[in-house]
């Protein structure tokens, strides 16, 4: 190994030190996330449906535009 990589390994210290940390990182940005309220969270969820909805009809209706558009070249 070079040099400047065992002076790194050293200073951040052995694994079990290293996986602590990162648990420790971890509970502190658990800590920070901000939950949203019931109502913030109906929202949401009614939003996201609604634009799900509306994809899928954009969709449903492309597909069948071109069906319909390959049963005029193609005959059927």
């Amino acid at each position: 190994m070079s040099e400047s990589v065992q002076k790194a390994e050293k200073k951040s210290g052995n694994i079990f030190s290293r996986m602590w940390l990162f648990v420790r990182q971890i509970i502190a940005e658990l800590r920070k996330v901000v939950r949203p309220s019931r109502e913030e969270l109906w929202t949401y969820f009614a939003v996201v449906l609604l634009f799900v909805l509306a994809v899928m009809v954009f969709v449903g209706v492309l597909d069948f535009l071109y069906g319909q558009l390959a049963m005029l070249t193609f005959g059927g």
